[in-house]
């Protein structure tokens, strides 16, 4: 049972005294598979070595090469000097880097990884009024967070969490890492 169907069944009296005494926890239950992320806009590709201080479980820490997608009325916003709108969804399409017999990662003529299997998706997604029952110091706007693996079900290995608190550091840029890139792609 997810976390906004407990809230849902819930009787007002019993729902305002356990949402005091209950810390909300992020969940990322209500984040689907995005389907149409390939019709989406790519707006980056990273190479992302290890990286010795990660603090995501379940996502694997070796050497990726990984796309951006965002959806297209993201990038329009952006076009018009307007803040990303709800609905926009960020979808991080995560690949092993294929190795060398050594182990090291093997690069294009352009010094990038190259790409290798397919590891799962990172995504974010931006709704009106999401969030609003995080605590202050969690809360990330109107974000929320999911990990899908490569067969797009839901990595529950992943302790979400650790996106929060991570982008949270990045409230000035809409709590994205990206951000410039993004207004990159758009023409900003």
């Amino acid at each position: 049972m997810s976390r906004r169907t407990v809230i849902a069944s819930l009787p007002a009296g019993t729902l305002a005294v356990w949402m005091i005494a209950t810390p909300v926890i992020a969940s990322g239950d209500i984040i689907a598979f995005p389907e149409l992320w390939s019709s989406s806009v790519r707006y980056m590709t990273l190479d992302r070595p290890v990286n010795p201080n990660q603090t995501v479980v379940g996502v694997d820490n070796i050497p990726q090469f990984r796309e951006y997608y965002v959806t297209p009325s993201a990038i329009e916003a952006l076009r018009r000097n307007e803040p990303l709108p709800s609905g926009t969804v960020i979808v991080n399409v995560m690949y092993k880097a294929r190795l060398d017999a050594q182990g090291a990662p093997l690069k294009d003529a352009a010094g990038h990884f190259i790409k290798g299997d397919l590891i799962g998706f990172g995504v974010m997604e931006k709704r009106a009024g999401w969030g609003a029952e995080y605590a202050p110091e969690l809360r990330n706007g109107e974000w929320e967070y999911q990990v899908f693996g490569a067969d797009q079900k839901v990595n529950d290995k992943v302790k979400l969490v650790t996106c929060f608190q991570c982008h949270k550091s990045r409230a000035s840029q809409d709590f994205l890492f990206t951000f410039d890139r993004l207004k990159a792609a758009a023409g900003q």
